[in-house]
């Protein structure tokens, strides 16, 4: 591995990017805002499970490929831009079953772990992200294999993502205690909603 410098280095940065307000903390708080915390909870573990996979891909380089399949990166941006307005209208438009509007039906819990993981999945940016930040902390002369090394640095660097979608559900959570009547939960749904198409159609242009 790196020198314990350069690994000082490498948790500060890493800490620095998870707390800056991207894309991943806005989507928890959508999540939360529109359906509850225990909804917030399954976006962040949804999330967290999702990243591995590019965590994966760059370990074993699979990730490079979109660095020369631009074509390909554009496509599945478009896809992960266009399932975030989908889900939004459809945040958006939903109703909430039942007499406590401050409890989220347990399939809108389940749906939104599967939901957060097909939006990390399909977010090309964090693969590219992993390519480009990892391999400045890795050591190829030591007696860990590369490989191993991208998969060590890769965890540290979701549990780092996740700690910071931790702290913004908990965030938003609090904010949601304040809307108590259905139309304060519509309110929710309708500004979570409005968060994820705006996302979508950022990630959509973004030219990066």
């Amino acid at each position: 591995m790196a020198s314990w410098e350069t690994l000082a280095a490498f948790a500060v940065l890493t800490i620095a990017v998870a707390y800056f307000p991207g894309p991943a903390l806005l989507y928890t708080a959508a999540q939360t805002i529109a359906h509850g915390r225990r909804a917030g909870f399954m976006a962040m573990l949804g999330i967290h499970l999702g990243c591995y996979l590019h965590v994966i891909a760059a370990a074993f380089g699979l990730s490079a490929v979109f660095k020369h399949v631009p074509e390909l990166y554009v496509a599945v941006k478009l896809a992960g831009a266009l399932y975030l307005v989908w889900l939004g209208i459809v945040m958006i438009r939903s109703r909430l079953g039942g007499a406590d509007v401050e409890v989220a039906p347990p399939k809108t819990v389940k749906r939104a772990l599967l939901d957060s993981f097909i939006v990390e999945v399909l977010n090309p940016k964090v693969a590219l992200f992993f390519i480009a930040l990892l391999p400045q902390f890795v050591d190829p002369a030591s007696s860990l294999p590369v490989w191993a090394q991208f998969l060590i640095l890769g965890t540290i660097v979701n549990f780092a993502f996740s700690s910071a979608d931790l702290v913004t559900v908990l965030g938003a959570s609090a904010v949601i205690k304040t809307m108590k009547t259905k139309a304060g939960f519509a309110f929710g749904r309708w500004l979570g909603g409005s968060l994820m198409i705006g996302l979508g159609v950022k990630l959509a242009t973004d030219k990066g």
